[in-house]
């Protein structure tokens, strides 16, 4: 298996718990910089992987590859965590990495541990408080959108579906012994909890 773990922004004491343990579990621990290996080393001896800051998509495609293929026998054999700065799902290196490895290696099982993110990272620093929604850019095009206290799903989806969105999951009470996911659209129901989420993709 491999797992993208998150390790917050930079602060060693931001590391979460399950983090820290994934790192030391695992059969072999990558990262994709210093001070990701810095802050990892407490817990495990990392080793750099390369992933150039560039924009060339040819030659990223070959960095991710080469990477890809060095991975997933270990993946397969035992676990493998890749940890990262700040979370592996949002604008990440770990995404990249898991869309070639999918492509190339399909029976190799990926997951991640979530960590503090740029966002919530900022908030923080900056006593920044967001009550109302908001929104995220990297000035590429929106095509994502996460609708928060989704209590009436249904209706929700149908207004997104206005504005493009083609693709939902509904998530209700994240991380909990009671945690819901549907991936399919007919099985999402009408009424959800406050802590429900609806994901749409365009």
């Amino acid at each position: 298996m491999l797992i993208g773990v998150g390790l917050g922004p930079g602060d060693p004491q931001l590391l979460t718990l399950k983090a820290v343990d994934v790192l030391k579990n695992s059969d072999k621990v990558y990262v994709p910089g210093r001070l990701a290996k810095d802050l990892v080393a407490p817990y495990a001896d990392a080793e750099i992987l390369e992933f150039p800051m560039i924009r060339d998509i040819e030659v990223l495609n070959s960095f991710w590859k080469e990477n890809a293929d060095r991975i997933a026998d270990e993946a397969r054999k035992g676990t493998v965590a890749f940890g990262l700065i700040g979370d592996p799902n949002f604008f990440s290196t770990f995404t990249h990495l898991k869309k070639v490895m999918h492509r190339h290696y399909p029976d190799v099982e990926t997951a991640t541990v979530p960590g503090i993110s740029s966002i919530t990272s900022f908030a923080a620093r900056t006593d920044v408080a967001v009550e109302s929604s908001f929104e995220v850019s990297d000035g590429s095009d929106i095509g994502y959108k996460i609708h928060l206290k989704a209590t009436q799903p249904r209706k929700i989806i149908e207004k997104l579906e206005t504005e493009g969105y083609r693709e939902f999951i509904f998530a209700e009470k994240l991380f909990s012994d009671s945690e819901l996911i549907i991936s399919r659209k007919e099985d999402i129901p009408e009424k959800g909890n406050y802590f429900s989420i609806i994901y749409g993709k365009k």
